[in-house]
């Protein structure tokens, strides 16, 4: 085996709590990833020459910075020295949007070069490494729509009716390290069980603070709350979603989209098809 190409999907916090602020500058939070049947799609190709490559280059991100090539040079003591891959990603989903574009890509580049390079690191392991680039890696790798804890590694898998939403991306860049270090960040709500989310939902308390600040995630949230009334922000932004019963549903409200959002309509995925597109599941 030496080819492979995967669905590196999106993700969705169908709320996000951040409970407290720990030691280290990391945050406790609660949050509900849900994944989404859309994404990036990326393609490898292993050679044997020790040779990584990447293309297209992404405008803006450093070769190394890019969180694909993160992840290689984190699995490659794992592999045989002679060990390299060429890489292409085709990117759908927008860089700082909140829904995991770069921390799936690293999570798939770590799955499949465990798999191509013949690494033979468990799921736990490939987690790990995952954390050390990102704390959303870690549930592309567990590869299911999760209950998470922690900065976001205590992962408890969770069923979720189908849904379908809607995604829109404002015209701007919002930093998570920016929200996430704000003096009027929310960091003291209380934490919840699963079975209260179920029965009432939840806020994103990263949402009040980032509208603030980006007057193009207020406006596109206004808009979307004309549709669904508990249309939110995802993550630390800039994307905002709504869910709908049925994909017209969705599709219908996309066709009325405003000129200056990106919008698309995913549905909801219990379990991604990343470890079922490996040959040997």
């Amino acid at each position: 085996m030496t080819s492979l190409t995967l669905l590196s999907p999106a993700k969705l916090n169908l709320f996000l709590h951040i409970t407290g602020r720990r030691p280290d500058g990391y945050h406790n939070l609660q949050t509900l990833f849900q994944l989404l049947n859309y994404g990036d799609t990326l393609s490898f190709i292993t050679n044997d020459e020790a040779r990584i490559t990447l293309t297209p280059d992404l405008p803006g991100v450093n070769f190394e910075q890019n969180l694909i090539i993160k992840a290689v040079r984190a699995l490659a003591p794992f592999a045989p020295a002679t060990a390299g891959v060429d890489i292409r990603l085709e990117k759908r989903l927008p860089m700082g949007g909140g829904i995991g574009g770069g921390s799936s890509n690293a999570a798939t580049a770590l799955v499949a070069l465990n798999h191509l390079w013949g690494c033979n690191l468990s799921k736990a392991q490939l987690q790990e490494i995952g954390l050390t680039l990102g704390a959303d890696v870690p549930v592309f790798i567990n590869a299911q729509t999760a209950w998470a804890e922690g900065v976001g590694e205590q992962l408890e898998a969770i069923e979720m009716q189908p849904k379908w939403f809607l995604v829109a991306q404002p015209d701007c860049h919002v930093s998570t390290a920016e929200i996430f270090s704000h003096k009027d960040l929310t960091r003291d709500t209380s934490a919840i069980k699963v079975a209260a989310f179920l029965e009432r939902g939840g806020q994103n308390d990263c949402e009040a603070l980032v509208r603030k600040l980006y007057s193009e995630v207020d406006k596109a949230l206004i808009w979307l709350q004309k549709f669904d009334r508990n249309a939110k922000m995802t993550g630390t932004g800039a994307c905002v979603f709504a869910s709908f019963d049925t994909t017209e549903e969705a599709q219908k409200v996309q066709a009325l989209a405003p000129e200056n959002l990106q919008v698309f309509v995913a549905q909801g995925i219990n379990k991604s098809p990343l470890y079922k597109l490996l040959p040997s599941s």
